[in-house]
């Protein structure tokens, strides 16, 4: 009997902490600094599966306007979807469902095998709703979340089949192919996705408006997707420092990027974009800026730097290199006290400016915590490694930096 009580005491507790009932939670031994803890895990937990799994209502756009349902099931098999970069989470995998992948039971030059893998939730940012018409699935309705860009795999089971890497860019994702799939888009529509190639998106190009596209600034220069890692401390998080906060890029990304239900304004670059009837967006902002504000940059692989050239390179950094002027601090970056002019960015000049296209007209100083995972590097991916980075940083600030010396710099780097 006294056992049974506990139980049902404790259970009492959970109820109570579910409800937000701090003062009953308190009582059942919990402190505020407990009570603080608990929630803020939970806030965390609701982000987790909302940059994992919300749509933001934007099948409406997805399904709706571009019809990409449509070509998923008819032409997208597994091998086609693993070839522009998609990812299978293979912790939502059956072990029947492993094992027939492994064996070669289960085909992956088949769509009916696609539909399979969306219907149990493994396709990364993939969100769909399949029926069975007729005695055959159909993938009715498709929509995106925000892990389709900012999440990969570790490739544990296969190349593009492993655990979730949740806040690392997919540099794989040729998100241009995908959208150029839609039988709704023009011939000159399709052919600028379709130039974007892997790991680029161009933010600019098309504005989902009223559940639209076409409402951008016409221009085609994608940059690369940048990783949600790291930004602990840092305000200004994206390459021309547009918001203050990751929520202004959420609400920028679910509203005019993947049409989703709610509401975006940026008097700045004269946008005022509406989607559907109601806000899907506003209330899920704070839980997911609290996820990915818990994603901490990857530390570097054991083995992958030479730590005596590292502790060369970081005095380096620090002095003749001159890095440290503008990636300061334990965030490596001044972005919270300014913004660069163009001519500070180690990209331009180039024939369409990134910056020119933003709300500020300027760059932020990239944080470098976790350099090593994300090349290629600059806001349009025009270094493919950190030896051409520091080298790159040398000629255009005649920095007078020696061969070795540039090496040093970049096991620095490598070591962040």
């Amino acid at each position: 009997m006294h056992a049974r009580v506990l139980t049902i005491i404790s259970r009492a507790c959970l109820i109570a902490v579910a409800g937000a009932a701090a003062v009953t939670l308190a009582s059942c031994g919990g402190g505020d600094d407990d009570n603080g803890a608990f929630f803020a895990e939970q806030q965390r937990l609701q982000g987790q599966d909302i940059f994992r799994n919300e749509t933001f209502g934007d099948e409406a756009f997805f399904t709706d306007v571009l019809r990409l349902n449509e070509p998923i099931q008819q032409v997208v098999t597994p091998k086609v979807a693993l070839s522009v970069g998609l990812k299978v989470d293979v912790d939502a995998l059956p072990q029947a469902v492993r094992d027939g992948i492994a064996n070669g039971s289960i085909s992956l030059d088949s769509t009916a095998s696609t539909l399979a893998l969306i219907k149990l939730g493994a396709v990364v940012g993939v969100k769909g709703v399949v029926q069975n018409v007729n005695g055959t699935d159909q993938l009715v309705r498709v929509g995106l979340t925000c892990a389709i860009c900012h999440s990969t795999v570790d490739n544990s089971f296969a190349q593009g089949i492993g655990h979730r890497l949740d806040g690392w860019p997919n540099r794989d994702f040729n998100s241009g192919a995908v959208i150029a799939l839609s039988p709704a888009l023009t011939p000159a529509q399709k052919a600028v996705y379709n130039s974007w190639g892997p790991g680029m998106y161009d933010a600019r190009f098309n504005i989902v408006n009223g559940g639209t596209p076409g409402h951008g600034d016409g221009l085609n220069k994608p940059s690369v997707i940048p990783p949600a890692y790291g930004l602990q401390g840092v305000n200004k998080i994206t390459f021309t420092g547009d918001g203050d906060d990751i929520a202004y890029w959420n609400r920028y990304v679910a509203v005019t990027q993947f049409g989703g239900s709610g509401t975006f304004t940026e008097p700045r670059l004269n946008l005022n974009v509406s989607n559907g009837t109601q806000d899907l967006v506003s209330s899920k902002l704070p839980a997911l800026q609290a996820y990915q504000l818990s994603l901490l940059p990857p530390a570097p692989p054991a083995g992958s730097f030479d730590v005596a050239a590292a502790a060369r390179g970081q005095a380096l950094f620090n002095g003749k290199a001159q890095c440290s002027t503008c990636h300061t601090g334990p965030t490596f970056t001044d972005a919270n006290v300014r913004l660069h002019p163009v001519s500070d960015s180690m990209a331009e000049p180039e024939p369409i400016s990134h910056a020119a296209r933003s709300a500020t007209k300027q760059y932020r100083t990239t944080p470098l915590r976790g350099v090593w995972s994300h090349a290629p590097y600059f806001h349009d991916g025009s270094s493919p490694t950190l030896d051409s980075v520091v080298a790159r940083y040398n000629t255009r600030r005649a920095l007078g930096l020696t061969a070795g010396e540039m090496a040093d710099v970049v096991q620095y780097l490598k070591s962040i």
